[in-house]
């Protein structure tokens, strides 16, 4: 992404201008991953926090001006003692209660920033840990209801999946024997399907899928998805002699809707 982009981006997400999910989104594909990016959000997040404090500064700012037009009108008067041997302690004063604010903002941000590092790291950890036992349950080939269960929590746990999370479950399409775990491990990439390389992912399965079942939920899926690139293969599927009829049916469908 552009840097340009990014920041704006960026602003947004300090601002609050996002939605839930767009925030997470920006956690998860720049903030968790990319140290730059982080390093550019905490300085973009001190200078606002600095433009903010400033501006609530102001109020300070009108108070001496006050006191400057009370001045000018002693002085008229003729009382010029009193400005000097009040007005040095007036800006002393004026001086302790801003370092006061100022020292007070510091260490509010100081603890925010480490509130905020810490809250992140802890959803990393979550995260992996997640991801951990999902990989695991994939992997495991003495239980295809483990696996079942590893694609289940693909679907439902998984917010955004990263590149090996992708290629275990396009595996888990293409090789599991159980049409539970194909069907699940479909399911869950559908979920992706606007990550990079799910499409490739999918339209591949397509042409090597053997699982009647699947093959018809892969069809609906790419077809839904107005995958056009695949209508050569179904019209292979559609006039295949080989294949049962309610997967030529489906395919012959697709062409139709994708026509």
């Amino acid at each position: 992404m552009e840097r340009e982009k990014l920041e704006a981006l960026l602003i947004d997400y300090i601002d609050g201008k996002l939605s839930a999910e767009e925030r997470l989104k920006v956690e998860q594909e720049h903030l968790l991953v990319n140290k730059d990016t982080y390093r550019l959000f905490e300085q973009l997040k001190e200078v606002m926090q600095v433009m903010q404090k400033s501006s609530q500064l102001e109020p300070t700012t009108r108070v001496r001006h006050d006191f400057n037009k009370f001045l000018q009108s002693e002085m008229k008067q003729g009382k010029r003692g009193k400005v000097v041997a009040f007005s040095p302690v007036y800006y002393r004063a004026a001086a302790a209660v801003l370092l006061l604010a100022v020292a007070g903002a510091i260490g509010f941000w100081v603890k925010e920033q480490r509130q905020h590092a810490a809250a992140i790291a802890e959803m990393r950890a979550e995260m992996d840990a997640t991801k951990r036992q999902m990989m695991a349950m994939l992997h495991n080939e003495n239980s295809a209801s483990q696996r079942l269960m590893g694609a289940t929590v693909a679907y439902n746990d998984i917010a955004h999946a990263d590149g090996e999370i992708l290629k275990a479950l396009a595996r888990t399409l293409n090789e599991d024997d159980n049409s539970n775990v194909r069907l699940a491990a479909l399911e869950a990439l559908a979920k992706f399907k606007d990550q990079p390389h799910v499409r490739q992912y999918l339209i591949a399965s397509l042409n090597t899928q053997e699982d009647p079942v699947v093959q018809i939920a892969l069809i609906r899926l790419l077809v839904d998805m107005h995958e056009k690139s695949v209508t050569k293969k179904l019209e292979e599927i559609s006039t295949d002699d080989k294949l049962l009829p309610a997967v030529k049916d489906e395919a012959h469908a697709g062409l139709l809707k994708l026509s």
